[in-house]
């Protein structure tokens, strides 16, 4: 019994674990979970989350201790009401009383009145990831009466909002894997079905065209061959666009996949471990940067294949200084791994690329004889 009740108590704890496991990797269930923090934190009637639709504009989604749908998908402008004058400093505002407060506008009052909230305190959700600091959304605290926040429940907020920003960015790079999970296995069921079924359909074509050339003097034979191969050629149409649709992806999110699949086609053709690291999510980017960087990879592991005795390599991918920044880098040695000598136009062609588009590519040879090739893109085109 004492055992039994022992797995019990280890039991409820792994649960209540992968609850809170869950509940940093939904972007729902955070936001909606502070909400609920925020009033148990410091005895709020109310607490609400503000999610930014765009740069300039939240929209109040996640609701705890509301009466009313006043609130709900409310949209707040930057500038306007407490939230926007949040968004407008990137600090938090107080007021004791909403409708009667000078320091902020009143767009929203019929809203708060229907409500019945008197007090508010607003802070930014700040991410302080990727090198940078950006306002991603907006927590309030409010009583249904008139009433001061003092600095300790501001501070209270705050580090809440701090907790809130982790598990957002948590949830957003769990969400960034499973969409490229998702395209990897599109790729695979297309790179399969091409294989397979495409082999096939090209097969009986060529089959029923050679049965076609050899029996024209059987004309009911003959008909039934010509509705035979219309069959498979509508077939193989199909198929074609059924793979259309499976490859179908931006490219940013195209772009770590793709990478995936350069680098476990070197490891298969060259017995040399390689793997893809991507540190962190990176910005979206336009076909070109997306094609600029994939030939980056191309021409990195062709230069391992080419001229290093290498034993391992590392891609790696992530956001730096306002861009991106890809690696190739590997630990082989001076002496060619093929005979020949290296130009190095592929490099030179890349860097000119990356020159015109304000960015720049680089091939270094390591202190311990390997060598790291390096690529950067500024996230915004220069104009």
């Amino acid at each position: 019994m004492e055992r039994v009740v022992e797995r019990s108590i280890a039991l409820d704890g792994l649960l209540r674990e992968r609850e809170a496991l869950l509940a940093v990797m939904d972007r729902v269930v955070a936001l909606h979970g502070t909400a609920r923090l925020i009033r148990d934190a410091i005895g709020a009637d109310s607490g609400f989350v503000a999610d930014l639709a765009s740069p300039d504009q939240a929209v109040i989604r996640w609701l705890s201790g509301t009466r009313t749908h006043e609130l709900q998908n409310l949209i707040v402008p930057i500038g306007q009401g407490i939230g926007g004058r949040v968004l407008a400093l990137g600090k938090p505002v107080r007021v004791s009383d909403y409708v009667s407060s000078p320091t902020i506008t009143h767009q929203f009052d019929a809203q708060v009145r229907g409500e019945g909230l008197g007090a508010m305190l607003a802070v930014p959700i700040v991410s302080k990831f990727d090198d940078s600091e950006r306002t991603v959304a907006v927590a309030y605290a409010a009583m249904r009466k008139a009433a001061d926040f003092g600095d300790d429940a501001v501070r209270t907020i705050e580090s809440i909002a701090d907790h809130a920003a982790t598990a957002l960015h948590i949830a957003t790079v769990a969400e960034s894997n499973r969409a490229d999970a998702i395209t990897t296995e599109r790729q695979r069921m297309r790179s399969a079905l091409h294989d397979s079924v495409g082999a096939l359909l090209f097969s009986i074509g060529v089959q029923v065209r050679d049965l076609h050339e050899s029996i024209r003097d059987n004309p009911a034979l003959d008909h039934r061959l010509r509705r035979l191969e219309s069959d498979v050629s509508a077939a193989s149409s199909a198929l074609r666009e059924s793979l259309l649709a499976l490859s179908e992806s931006t490219p940013e999110r195209a772009l770590p996949v793709e990478l995936a699949e350069h680098v476990r086609s070197f490891e298969a053709r060259t017995g040399v471990p390689a793997r893809l690291v991507q540190l962190a999510p990176v910005s979206p980017m336009d076909a070109e940067r997306t094609a600029l960087l994939i030939s980056v990879v191309r021409e990195g592991l062709l230069n391992v294949e080419k001229h290093a005795r290498a034993f391992s390599v590392v891609v790696s991918l992530g956001p730096c200084d306002g861009g991106v920044q890809l690696v190739v880098a590997d630990d082989g040695t001076s002496e060619p791994a093929a005979p020949g000598p290296s130009t190095g136009m592929g490099v030179r062609t890349l860097a000119e690329r990356a020159a015109r588009l304000g960015g720049r590519v680089s091939l270094v040879r390591d202190e311990d004889d390997g060598c790291t090739l390096r690529a950067w893109l500024p996230n915004v085109e220069p104009r």
